[in-house]
């Protein structure tokens, strides 16, 4: 595997979706290519953060003018 073939299956790879296999080539790589591994550190981490820390409360009258937002740029196309 080189470097683009491990970042586009990043994602399944750090959420372990693929196959045993492939976590196996992508962990063979990450053991000789440095930036590889920072990009899967890093990627972990910023997953773990979003998991761990709480929604914001968002106030009612924003949420209203985001909704309004939304749909009138739903409506636009």
């Amino acid at each position: 595997m080189d470097c683009k073939e491990i970042l586009e299956g990043l994602s399944e790879y750090i959420d372990e979706e693929l196959a045993e296999k492939t976590c196996l080539e992508i962990e063979s790589h990450l053991k000789d290519c440095y930036n590889c591994r920072v990009v899967v550190s890093t990627l972990r981490r910023t997953v773990t953060l979003y998991r761990e820390v709480p929604a914001p409360e968002i106030p009612g009258d924003v949420r209203t003018r985001l909704h309004a937002v939304i749909r009138l740029k739903g409506e636009t196309g």
